[in-house]
């Protein structure tokens, strides 16, 4: 049979395991294996099958992604998302929009120490959503900007997703971290102007809270410093050299456990309780890797990225205009894909055409994962929306949607001025 053809047959099949539920890394796998032997032999895919799992788990550069999830789940326990809440609170609760605002803060506060978008929804959806509901705040409007807040996460250091495109591009995990930090923070600017539009026209929908006393201000702030400290030291060991990135993962893990101690916030059993979480999504996340990589193999066979880049190549388009045709890929998947899958999935296929095109990689890499953002919140699925949901079942999707709407735009906008202007994700990486 045809290789093209057995690659179109192989992403049908994909397609219809995800369509009826299959974990995306038993899918991957299936048709890699599956793939394989039928252009090479079985026996060859079963070697594959039998060499792979062993050769992803053992990947010294993989190591840090089980440290960073250990780091976040260590945070989280630690009471440190609620803490940031009551800071931002304190600082911004006052005004017109101020606890929107302080969600928008708060999560972009944790998102840099848990690196995980659904944690940080999650987690928020606990801490802000009463509050929002005790001031009279509108479920749209709290649940939509929870949900958004929560999609910081995946884009400031150490970001879980932006280590995954480095494994699979080869790319320096460090300047990517670095390349996140100003797109980061601009999502989180971008989101508190948001939320000040939003209270300018809908003044009734998001009334202030009390004014706290600058004593009350300045005591909020001791809960937090910890660790704000271990991320500067981590961004600050990242952006010198001082540290690599899988140093970096120790350094915070270990450095949000002593915390934890130090603070009497971690006994025993919730230390035994964040190890046994971080283990379940770090396995999650290897069962993928392992699905991904015998479908890479596949992929490699039957030459399907390179007759895409052939293709699209081919096509009478600048480059630019085929760069946004590929962001719309990632747009249009990010309503079905969460974000790791996605990337492990599409990057191996999308990375040799934009970088034949000119584009600059790490660039890119920032820009995959703002589109991959927007998946987070776009519909039909939208994992944030249905963390949130989970969270609080007694909200409707619909009411989460029209929430999330105006964060949406504001996500294209930023998507805009990242693909006008790439010095915004380049210039740090620039100075390293």
């Amino acid at each position: 049979m045809d290789r093209e053809i057995i690659a179109a047959l192989g992403f049908l099949a994909l397609i219809i395991m995800l369509i009826i539920r299959v974990p995306i890394g038993v899918a991957m796998g299936l048709v890699g294996i599956g793939g394989f032997a039928a252009v090479v032999n079985f026996e060859a895919a079963l070697r594959l099958l039998a060499l792979t799992p062993i050769r992803t788990v053992t990947d010294y550069n993989l190591a840090m992604i089980p440290l960073f999830i250990l780091m976040g789940t260590f945070a989280n326990a630690t009471g440190m998302s609620r803490e940031m809440f009551r800071a931002a609170y304190a600082w911004l609760g006052h005004y017109k929009g101020g606890l929107a605002m302080s969600t928008i803060a708060s999560s972009g506060g944790f998102a840099a120490v848990s690196g995980s978008s659904i944690a940080t929804a999650a987690t928020m959806t606990k801490i802000a959503l009463p509050e929002m509901r005790k001031y009279g705040y509108s479920d749209a409007i709290s649940t939509g900007v929870i949900a958004s807040g929560g999609t910081i996460g995946i884009l400031i250091p150490p970001s879980i997703v932006l280590a995954v495109y480095g494994i699979v591009t080869e790319q320096d995990i460090g300047q990517l971290f670095i390349a996140g930090l100003i797109p980061g923070i601009l999502s989180v600017l971008l989101y508190l102007v948001t939320v000040r539009v939003l209270a300018h026209f809908r003044p009734n929908t998001m009334p202030a809270a009390e004014r706290k006393s600058w004593q009350e201000k300045f005591e909020s702030l001791k809960g937090i410093w910890p660790m704000l400290l271990l991320f500067l030291i981590i961004v600050t060991g990242l952006y010198t050299g001082f540290v690599t990135p899988i140093e970096a993962s120790g350094l915070g893990a270990v450095g949000a456990f002593f915390i934890g101690v130090v603070r009497r916030r971690l006994d025993f059993k919730t230390t035994m309780d964040c190890l046994v979480e971080a283990l379940r999504t770090s396995v999650t996340i290897f069962f993928v890797f392992i699905g991904a990589a015998l479908f890479g193999y596949f992929l490699t066979i039957t030459q399907v990225p390179q007759n895409i880049s052939d293709f699209l190549g081919g096509l009478p388009l600048s480059p630019t205009a085929i760069m946004l045709i590929i962001l719309g890929i990632y747009l249009l998947l990010g309503c079905f894909l969460e974000p790791v899958s996605m990337i492990l999935l599409t990057v191996p296929i999308m990375f040799p055409i934009v970088t034949g095109l000119g584009f600059d990689p790490i660039w890119f890499g920032i820009v995959v994962v703002v589109a991959v953002e927007l998946g987070l919140i776009t519909p039909p699925i939208g994992m944030n929306v249905f963390v949130m949901k989970s969270v609080a079942p007694d909200v409707e999707l619909g009411t989460i949607y029209k929430g999330v709407t105006p964060f949406v735009i504001t996500d294209f906008i930023r998507l805009g001025l990242l693909i006008a202007f790439p010095s915004i994700a380049l210039l740090l990486p620039s100075m390293m």
